[in-house]
């Protein structure tokens, strides 16, 4: 899992990684969590095909590799020698592996192919033709590059999402009523999926301190090749699927998970008709153990906003996150066999392992306090890690497994 440390802005915040392995066997399980220093905004981690080498992206202008077993700084570079973005929030925050060492990544207002061994010389492959590009992946047939954006600070509602086809080199934009961040692809079609992140601007203009919508939330289903919606799924504001974060699926289900509504929103592949929800939301003994956490979140949402001109934005996260003065479900990852479900939750500071189709929770492991990994926090500071996106190595078919991250 990436880790942005404390605080209610992760894009502002620390750059972490953490590491944890588990054995389904026996419940078994490690973890090891390493900051980076000098690189800020830790969002979300990837790891190289053949295994050996993660990837941090991060909202600071970094491109930081670490090894996949230690966690040791690798490499990174700045990439502001490629290109200077026009907003301190568009970083390379996620990539799309092309092979062991290939990658392909959005710096400012291009998409960029690089090289491990060559991280200093780049390619600019092509305008993302997006505001902010976010999550990008890579279809079944490994064709397309698909990403979403972000609402832009300056210029507003984002509402699309982008489309590189790697053999003819075009670019295309796909208009959609609501901006969706994060995506993921059908596991052996051209076709993916956007989940919308519906936001809206303090002081009515102000889009980089915004608040959770309180809005129906969509999924689109995407046919890659023409750019065209095929299906779509629509929830009412009360469904509890605000603010999502990690992207994933099976072989019958849309899987996301929310940081603003605390769930998991499993949404049937076949009619797009019908969801379930797993349902991480703290009860009112949980909230008051967590003081510390909801004392920051409070702090950090009235220096977003002026309370007097944006109440309605606070009134909306209230009705978003049922009452929490937290937030939720940041990583959220399916294994490759399809039998466990992963859940790393930002405000409760915990890992959730839940037997899937079925749902039923297997374990749940409690995670240290930042204070333990950074002496600078004091005591009554706010202790959360600061889980964000995550990635999951499911073990080969040997025994000597990697491990989850």
């Amino acid at each position: 899992m990436a880790l942005d440390g404390n605080g209610l802005n992760g894009l502002e915040g620390r750059a972490g990684v953490c590491l944890f392995h588990y054995d389904p066997a026996t419940g078994d399980h490690a973890y090891k969590v390493q900051y980076f220093a000098g690189a800020s905004g830790g969002h979300a981690p990837n790891v190289d095909p053949s295994r050996r080498v993660g990837f941090l992206g991060n909202t600071g202008q970094h491109l930081l590799f670490y090894d996949l077993a230690t966690l040791e700084e690798a490499d990174r570079v700045s990439t502001l020698r490629f290109e200077v973005p026009d907003t301190a929030i568009k970083g390379s925050t996620h990539l799309v592996w092309l092979d062991d060492t290939q990658f392909v990544t959005c710096i400012g207002e291009h998409l960029w192919k690089f090289d491990l061994n060559r991280l200093t010389k780049a390619e600019r492959l092509a305008p993302h033709a997006v505001k902010i590009p976010h999550a990008m992946k890579r279809t079944a047939s490994g064709r397309y590059i698909v990403y979403g954006g972000m609402d832009h600070p300056t210029f507003g509602e984002a509402k699309e999402v982008g489309i590189l086809d790697t053999v003819t080199g075009e670019v295309s934009r796909v208009p959609l009523p609501t901006t969706c961040w994060h995506v993921v692809c059908h596991p052996v079609l051209d076709v993916f999926y956007a989940v919308s992140f519906r936001v809206q601007p303090s002081d009515g203009t102000n889009w980089e301190r915004w608040g959770m919508a309180w809005l129906t939330q969509y999924a689109f289903e995407i046919d890659a090749e023409h750019g065209q919606v095929l299906r779509h799924w629509s929830a009412n504001r009360e469904v509890p699927a605000h603010i999502n974060s990690d992207v994933t699926i099976s072989d019958s289900e849309l899987i996301f998970c929310t940081g603003g509504s605390h769930t998991v929103v499993l949404v049937d592949l076949l009619t797009m008709t019908t969801h379930r929800v797993i349902d991480e939301h703290p009860g009112v003994l949980d909230s008051l153990a967590l003081t510390r956490q909801s004392t920051a979140t409070v702090a950090e949402s009235f220096m977003r906003g002026n309370f007097f001109g944006n109440s309605h934005l606070y009134a909306e996260a209230l009705k978003v996150s049922r009452g929490a003065l937290i937030d939720g479900i940041y990583a959220c990852q399916l294994s490759a066999d399809q039998t466990l479900l992963f859940t790393a939750n930002r405000g409760q500071n915990h890992i959730t392992v839940y037997d899937y189709p079925s749902l039923e929770l297997r374990d749940r492991v409690v995670l240290p306090e930042l204070q333990e990994f950074d002496n600078t926090v004091g005591a009554f500071g706010d202790p959360r890690l600061g889980f964000h996106h995550s990635y999951l190595v499911s073990p080969p078919e040997t025994p000597d497994a990697t491990g989850a991250q």
